[in-house]
């Protein structure tokens, strides 16, 4: 099993917690967040000498509150490469539409050769309108009922084409593509006495790669396996994802005609907090956890979230770490006990391949990050059933 870390990235922050202020009242001065930049950098760093296989960024933009302040993961992550020798390092995720198709593949491509192969190309089509609307994309929201579905169709479908052509000018000595959302090259380019008929990334990758992309939807769940891409599996209640995790195998087969291995093809993230005792873990993972969901309930992200009667909460449902808990993607307690609790998901599951570990230290200081990944590379690993 390969295990890697996953930051949001966040600025430290005063007064974590439920109460006060208000997410959109927080303002950050550049160095504090160049200073978390850095900080996330180190604990790349510190992945890679415990032997950690992969270490996960995240893309967003805009965010004064200080959440997740990288805005290109792919240029911090090539500067991240030169510091580390053996871990992988991408994104969960970039955000495809606010992207050029080509761009993306072009600075991929890029990162790909300057790590040596140690990059991971992570996709997803974003959560949020502030940064999306921008840039000229669009994203379905809980703040506009009524548009919402024709948004959120636009985006798939400027997704879908976006992922055609990044595909085709990675892996194609020459590309061409002609949709709704792209037509490249677009027809009457003139160069060199002849008409351009196709295109040429350069650089491409000199090594292979992995995509992956969360599995939040039902389209999703059926699109990402049938792509041959790796599914991301996260924050959502026990029993939705063990179907869930059932069906990419199923679809993949139907679509490649090759049963999927043990775990094959997908990605576990699991939610972590080690203490010497179940209280102080609880009471450590407490603060962040409820900063964690005033900042992110707003965009409804408690939507895989079932109560126990197995249906779904409202979209303003706000839970307590302990409903948390009971969801099953968050493991808090002493290393014996969150080791208990990721070894009866594996088994659950049938197998993990790859395990994705978020520590809950979101705007704590980075010095409980560095705790919390050298304890679980020390104290949890060891401990797994891999």
């Amino acid at each position: 099993m390969k295990i890697g870390v996953f930051l949001f990235a966040g600025v430290e922050m005063d007064n974590v917690g439920p109460g006060p202020p208000d997410p959109t009242e927080r303002r950050y001065e550049p160095h504090e967040v160049w200073h978390a930049t850095e900080q996330i950098m180190d604990v790349g760093v510190l992945a890679d000498r415990l032997g950690f296989e992969f270490f996960m960024f995240t893309e967003h933009h805009f965010q004064h509150e200080g959440y997740e302040v990288i805005p290109n993961s792919i240029l911090l992550g090539s500067v991240l490469a030169e510091r580390t020798e053996q871990i992988h390092i991408g994104a969960m995720f970039n955000i495809v539409p606010l992207w050029h198709p080509v761009r993306l593949a072009e600075d991929f491509a890029t990162f790909v050769n300057l790590s040596g192969g140690r990059a991971i190309l992570g996709v997803g089509r974003g959560t949020v309108q502030r940064e999306s609307v921008p840039f000229g994309s669009s994203i379905a929201s809980i703040e506009d009922p009524e548009g919402s579905a024709e948004a959120d169709r636009r985006n798939r479908e400027a997704f879908v084409e976006a992922m055609e052509v990044v595909r085709l000018a990675l892996d194609s000595d020459r590309f061409s593509y002609h949709g709704d959302h792209f037509d490249l090259p677009p027809p009457g380019i003139a160069d060199r006495g002849s008409i351009v008929q196709d295109l040429t990334l350069i650089p491409r990758p000199l090594h292979p790669y992995e995509i992956w992309q969360p599995v939040t939807s039902p389209q999703t769940l059926e699109y990402v396996p049938r792509q041959g891409f790796h599914g991301v599996f996260w924050h959502a209640n026990h029993a939705l994802v063990d179907a869930n995790w059932a069906r990419f195998g199923d679809v993949y087969e139907q679509a490649h005609g090759r049963e999927l291995g043990p775990g094959e093809g997908r990605v576990l993230v699991v939610d972590v907090f080690i203490g010497d005792t179940r209280e102080e873990a609880l009471a450590g993972a407490r603060p962040s956890h409820d900063e964690y969901w005033k900042f992110l309930v707003p965009y409804g992200r408690t939507a895989g979230y079932r109560d126990p009667d197995g249906n779904p909460y409202p979209s303003d449902f706000v839970p307590t770490l302990e409903q948390s808990i009971e969801q099953g993607a968050w493991m808090i307690g002493t290393p014996e006990q969150v080791a208990e609790g990721i070894n009866s998901r594996i088994e659950a599951l049938g197998g993990v391949e790859k395990l994705a570990v978020f520590p809950v230290c979101l705007s704590l200081s980075y010095d409980v990050y560095h705790e919390q990944v050298t304890r679980f590379a020390e104290e949890v690993r060891p401990l797994l059933r891999e």
